[in-house]
Formats: C-alpha cells, structure tokens, sequence
C-alpha cells in the first residue's frame, strides 16, 4: 500500500486526562478507511489531529508529500476537513460557502458538486445563510463540501449523523464508489463501519 497520509508515534492528551493516544501510529492509503469505535475512544479528537487542527504533544504527520511540522500550510492543503460543529461559516449562504470551495481546492470538481447538490436535496437551501439550516440539512454541505473539494486526503466524523434516509442512501452509495479509489485517501470516523462499503478497510480504536 502506498501510503497518503501517515501518523508516527502521536501521542495526546486533554488537560488534566489520561492520554487518549500514546505512541499511536498509522499509514492511511487510498481509498476509504473507517475510525471506528465508542463514544470516548477518541475518533473525532483523532480526524482533527489528522487535519492539523489539533496539535499532538509528541509524534508527527505527513500527508501527500508534506510534513506539518515542516509545512503546516502545505500539508493543510493536502487535507479537507470540517468540523461539523462549526460556526465559522454562519453568516454566509450555502450557495456562497460552496462557491468558495475553489479558491481553496483547485482540484474541486463543479460537476460533482453539483450531483452532490442534487442527491442529497440541497437546492431549496442553497439561499439561506448557513446558521438557518437545520443541523440535518448544515451536514449535508459539508459532506458535498468533502465530497467534490478532491483532497489528496479528505476526513469526515460521522457521516450519517442526522441525515434523513434519502440522503443516507445517497451517501452509502458515494461511500462505495470511493471505497477503492485508486488515488486519494478517505477516512470517516463512526461508531461502526457500514456493511454497504465492502471495499473499504476498518482501523478500530480502543481495541486490544
């Protein structure tokens, strides 16, 4: 396997708490692996030290060509990440945050987000700002975000929270077709792995 993202020795803990990784390494090829494990375990806290958005207290991370440590610039360009939870982008439409996808990843297919529009029901909300979205409909734009941005590298945290069932189908069925990409990693964190992504390989944390 010829590695796209790699994890050495990481090590990190939240202040005043037992670390949730020590010395944890990996090597993430192309096409999809899934984070599993339970609440706790640390999925979501690893995507974000993945994504350079979180800073370990020991270890390094190379994506794509290019260490953090050396070029964390660089290396965030290699990564599309999106903290669901966030509120960076609450005043902007949804039609405006994802026109703005360009300028930032260069290899953003428009065709794809477009399909993407359309299969997960997005048009209707494309004018509203994002803070008016329903949680439901806020994940959506981040998952079209995530899917058409064409990352080296791209990490989602629970993929089917929240979506109602027409857009969970849609997104299993864009979940399979990337299961074995030949060139580019996709890494989603969830409590479990989905039975409808055959392809795609599991890295369970917490386990012994």
């Amino acid at each position: 396997m010829t590695a796209l993202m790699r994890a050495e020795d990481l090590r990190f803990a939240w202040p005043g708490t037992a670390p949730l990784f020590d010395g944890t390494s990996l090597a993430l090829g192309p096409g999809l692996t899934w984070l599993t494990g339970e609440d706790g375990s640390g999925k979501s806290t690893l995507l974000a030290l993945l994504a350079g958005a979180l800073a370990p207290q020991a270890g390094r991370l190379w994506a794509n060509g290019h260490w953090l440590h050396d070029d964390p610039a660089a290396y965030r360009r290699q990564v599309f990440w999106i903290d669901p939870q966030t509120e960076a982008h609450d005043a902007l439409p949804a039609a405006g945050y994802l026109e703005g996808l360009a300028s930032h990843w260069p290899r953003l297919s428009e065709a794809a987000l477009a399909d993407l529009v359309d299969g997960f029901g997005l048009a209707e909300h494309l004018h509203k700002p994002l803070y008016m979205l329903s949680t439901g409909s806020r994940r959506k734009v981040w998952l079209t975000a995530a899917l058409a941005a064409g990352a080296p590298v791209t990490l989602i945290d629970q993929p089917f929270a929240a979506l109602d069932a027409p857009s969970a189908r849609f997104l299993a069925d864009c979940l399979a077709d990337v299961a074995d990409h030949p060139g580019r990693a996709w890494v989603a964190a969830d409590h479990d792995a989905p039975p409808d992504t055959p392809g795609s390989r599991v890295v369970a944390l917490g386990a012994p």
